[in-house]
């Protein structure tokens, strides 16, 4: 007979914490669970997405979601694991997040132009519903950003992560912190219009590519430009590029 439900102990580490109500955070939680239910769906009860879940111990044992709890089952959650070596314990992953491309929600169009700044693969439109970045995410490999703790519970997003912060900068930040990104930056590779890759233009045989497009006052006293190779917008380094360097420099320091 299947029994009525079952008791075990929970304890979610580190920033899984955030997403608990406050007295349940960075504690044991004794908790009654009604029935059979698989350990994906035990966290996701607590609030958690399970694209921010790396590793989950069940009694000692590492476990992928689809393990069914059982009665005295202790239960510990852990982050993605990317600054440090937990060699020989199973990921819930294949491969590290940091090798991926990213796709971002439509509210997150400031850190979509701040990523592509530091040269990471970065697909942003502003007119996309949760379906299609579920579709994308999923078919593409690519890590979901999003600030919706309900997208990030679809089945068929394995990468993802909830993005906690509300301003620009403490959200690229957080993002290189999270995936230990910041030795993989490689700033004015990408276009920050499109995402498309950036190559430098050879002025003197290639005048057609920037006639019409910089102005003549530019062109006089410019010799580097550099265009896109998808969308065609050229870049120069004018007024504006103290102001990129200060934001790269902020978030590389030592870096530059």
């Amino acid at each position: 007979m299947e029994p009525a439900g079952y008791n075990i102990t929970v304890r979610f580490y580190e920033e899984l914490n955030d997403f608990l109500p406050e007295n349940l955070r960075k504690k044991d939680i004794e908790y009654f669970s009604p029935g059979r239910r698989s350990v994906k769906d035990l966290i996701e009860a607590f609030g958690v997405p399970h694209v921010e879940v790396d590793l989950i111990l069940v009694n000692g044992k590492s476990v992928d979601f689809s393990y069914i709890i059982l009665n005295g089952d202790r239960i510990s959650v852990y982050p993605v694991f990317e600054t440090f070596s937990i060699e020989g314990i199973t990921h819930l992953r294949e491969r590290p997040l940091r090798e991926l491309g990213f796709v971002l929600d439509v509210h997150l169009g400031k850190l979509a132009r701040r990523m592509r700044l530091l040269g990471f693969d970065t697909d942003y439109r502003k007119d996309r519903d949760d379906d299609e970045l579920a579709y994308i995410s999923s078919n593409e490999d690519r890590v979901l950003l999003t600030r919706d703790i309900q997208l990030l519970k679809r089945k068929v997003i394995t990468k993802g992560m909830f993005i906690r912060n509300t301003d620009p900068l403490k959200q690229i930040a957080e993002v290189l912190d999270k995936f230990d990104l910041r030795s993989s930056c490689r700033p004015y590779s990408r276009c920050i219009e499109c995402n498309g890759l950036i190559k430098k233009i050879d002025s003197e045989d290639n005048c057609d590519l920037i006639t019409g497009i910089v102005p003549e006052g530019v062109i006089s006293w410019c010799r580097e430009f550099y265009g896109c190779s998808s969308c065609g917008k050229v870049y120069w380094k004018g007024s504006h590029f103290e102001k990129l360097e200060r934001i790269i420099g902020g978030l590389l320091p030592g870096q530059r």
